[in-house]
C-alpha cells in the first residue's frame, strides 16, 4: 500500500493528572487498576495519532510497577508508538510521579502495549511504518521485534492451551 513512515516523536502523548483521595487505596497509593486505565488511554491517544485511524487493544505485554504513587502527589503519563507490523503498533508507557511539594520525580510504571488499527469496515488495516530519531526511541524499535516474536508465541500456546 506504499503508506508514508512516520517519525515515533508524532505519536508522541504527555497525561498529567492530580492524585485525589478517591483514587487511592487504604495506603493512601493510588489504585493499579487506576494507573492500568491511564496507561491503556494514553496508548490508545498515541496509536490514533500514529494510524489517524480507530484502534483498539490487543495485549498489554508487561506492566511493571516500580513505586508507588501517592496522594497529592501528580501523575505523569508520557507514551508513543515504538514500532509497527502490519496492522498492528507497539506502544511504550512510562509513568512516573512528582512531588508537587517538592519537585522530586519517580518513575513508577513501564509498560508495553499492543494495538490494532481498524478501517471503515471495522476490520484491521494497514498501519505506517514508524521510525525512530532519539537513542531512547533507537532502543525501543530495534528491541521491538523480540517482544513481537514473544507475543506472537505466547498467543501460540494460550490457542493450544484453549483447545
Amino acid at each position: 500500500m506504499g503508506l508514508t513512515p512516520k517519525p515515533c516523536r508524532m505519536s508522541r502523548t504527555i497525561m498529567t493528572d492530580l492524585v485525589l483521595p478517591p483514587d487511592t487505596n487504604n495506603h493512601g497509593t493510588i489504585f493499579g487498576g487506576n494507573v492500568m486505565r491511564y496507561i491503556d488511554k494514553i496508548a490508545s491517544i498515541a496509536c490514533m495519532r500514529h494510524a489517524r485511524m480507530p484502534v483498539v487493544t490487543a495485549s498489554s505485554d508487561s506492566l511493571d510497577f516500580l513505586e508507588p504513587i501517592r496522594v497529592g502527589e501528580a501523575v505523569r503519563l508520557e507514551a508513543f508508538v515504538t514500532w509497527t507490523h502490519r496492522t498492528s503498533m507497539e506502544v511504550f508507557v512510562r509513568v512516573e510521579s512528582e512531588n508537587l511539594l517538592t519537585g522530586e520525580v519517580k518513575t513508577t510504571a513501564r509498560a508495553y502495549l499492543t494495538f490494532v488499527a481498524l478501517g471503515p469496515d471495522g476490520r484491521p488495516t494497514d498501519v505506517p511504518p514508524v521510525y525512530p530519531e532519539t537513542e531512547e526511541e533507537r532502543h525501543h524499535y530495534e528491541t521491538a521485534p523480540a517482544r513481537y516474536e514473544l507475543r506472537r508465541q505466547r498467543k501460540l500456546m494460550q490457542r493450544r492451551d484453549s483447545k
